[in-house]
């Protein structure tokens, strides 16, 4: 038996995130980002409508400059003001049981120790549920903010993200044994000092010395998110991922990236089922065609399409402020988020795309316009193709959301296509994989026990 597709909610807690100057809409009431009220809300309308997860976006600096500076992102509200998803979701995580919470982080924003403690920390207040999507960040603004001069280069920055994601696995899987947390109030026992030992960590980026100050939550290590379809990001995923996030234009082209990566993966020792993939969407509903193409009428009408080129031409890192909609896009060297390029070279395949084709693509090229019924015949399509899951791009949060929830949801379901019910709380990893801690396939795995021999009387 096929099984059911994983649905996320995709958001970003900033007032315009993709599908862009909605926030202008009276239904947008991602205007009001900054009252926690709207998140705690719409996590709950997630978890009760069967959504497996929500997934914040993140940047921690200006896209780059449109027209020739940065001035125009904070006149449009683009992804300007935007606030840390981490600290959102230890409210989601306290008003929710099943719902999993992700977010948005990479090496560039905090030292390794720090961010293993805080991300340790909001897997016990959720009981399990938290997912990180790793990112090596693209905005040459945010490296800036951070003390560089430039961006970092491409290939530079996945080297890095390896340098990281390796300190982090010594400290969620490796610094604690199983066991070591006794709490015996009896002996006054209250962690057994053998089992609990530094990592000693050096490389070229980071020395850390252990160990990790919070006993292991229950996942340990948080369920591991990314996206990047470059050559780089697609190597780091088969070996690292264990939930991909892909904007592929078409089932076809989805499919080829799918089984590209898993044969990676298991070159790399793991199997190809250890990485599932979320499709990127966004729905235009209605109960009849008629109705349907009305509504994305009205829906084009209301999109700012110079913000979209603004926010996709800003992370692949050139100004096409000042640029013709019909200029070739072929033949430029970036040092941004190439898996944009590539997607829309994917949707394009006979000829160079332009920069019209950037706005078409971002916000028609993966969108699905039906029936319930037929947004479950296309949505089939994608899971024919390998995809698990479903990443939902909102236009308003929460109508998009709340009518998806009430009008395709019951079609999925008696479909097979979604899930009944969630059952009794279990970890997010639980829930998509089937256990809570990380497969002995994954390279986090080699460091559980590695650093027994370390004690020698006291912590170590």
């Amino acid at each position: 038996m096929t099984k059911p597709l994983s649905f996320s909610a995709f958001v970003m807690n900033t007032a315009s995130h993709i599908i862009h100057g909605l926030w202008r809409d009276p239904e947008g009431h991602q205007l009001n980002f900054n009252d926690v009220d709207l998140w705690v809300t719409l996590a709950k309308k997630l978890e009760e409508g069967g959504f497996d997860a929500i997934f914040f976006a993140d940047v921690v600096g200006l896209y780059g400059d449109h027209g020739g500076s940065g001035d125009f992102h904070v006149k449009t509200g683009l992804q300007i003001p935007s606030n840390d998803p981490m600290v959102l979701l230890s409210a989601l995580a306290v008003n929710t049981k099943h719902l999993g919470l992700a977010f948005t982080s990479g090496p560039l924003q905090e030292p390794p120790f720090n961010f293993a403690r805080r991300v340790s920390t909001l897997d016990h207040i959720s009981k399990g549920r938290i997912a990180w999507n790793i990112v090596t960040s693209s905005l040459e603004n945010a490296y800036r903010n951070f003390g560089y001069d430039q961006i970092v280069p491409h290939d530079d920055r996945y080297r890095w993200v390896d340098e990281y994601v390796d300190v982090l696995y010594k400290l969620w899987e490796g610094s604690w044994d199983e066991g070591a947390l006794l709490q015996d109030r009896k002996s006054g026992i209250h962690a057994d000092p053998k089992k609990v030992h530094k990592i000693n960590h050096v490389s070229k980026q980071y020395k850390v010395e252990g160990p990790h100050l919070v006993a292991p939550s229950p996942q340990r290590t948080p369920v591991l998110f990314q996206a990047g379809s470059s050559p780089a990001g697609r190597d780091f995923s088969a070996r690292n991922a264990e939930a991909v996030f892909i904007l592929s234009p078409d089932p076809v082209n989805a499919k080829k990236l799918i089984e590209d990566t898993r044969r990676l993966a298991v070159k790399y020792g793991r199997r190809a089922e250890d990485i599932h993939f979320y499709q990127g969407l966004s729905f235009v509903i209605g109960e009849t065609e008629e109705e349907v193409r009305q509504k994305e009428r009205e829906l084009d009408q209301k999109i700012d399409y110079e913000m979209v080129i603004a926010h996709v031409a800003g992370g692949m890192g050139i100004d096409l402020g000042n640029v013709s909609l019909d200029t070739p896009l072929e033949n430029i060297s970036i040092e941004g988020t190439r898996s944009h390029l590539q997607w829309l070279k994917e949707s394009i395949p006979d000829r160079a795309p332009t920069v019209q084709d950037i706005a078409y693509f971002r916000n028609k090229g993966t969108r699905i316009s039906g029936t319930p019924e037929t947004i479950a015949d296309q949505l089939e399509q994608w899971r024919s193709a390998g995809v698990d899951g479903i990443n939902i791009i909102n236009a308003t949060i929460p109508a998009s959301y709340e009518e998806f929830i009430d009008k395709v949801m019951p079609v999925l379901r008696a479909r097979g296509l979604a899930r009944e019910e969630h059952g009794e709380p279990t970890t997010l990893r639980q829930k998509l994989f089937g256990t809570d801690r990380l497969s002995e396939r994954h390279p986090a795995s080699k460091y559980r026990g590695a650093f027994t021999h370390e004690y020698s009387g006291n912590v170590k």
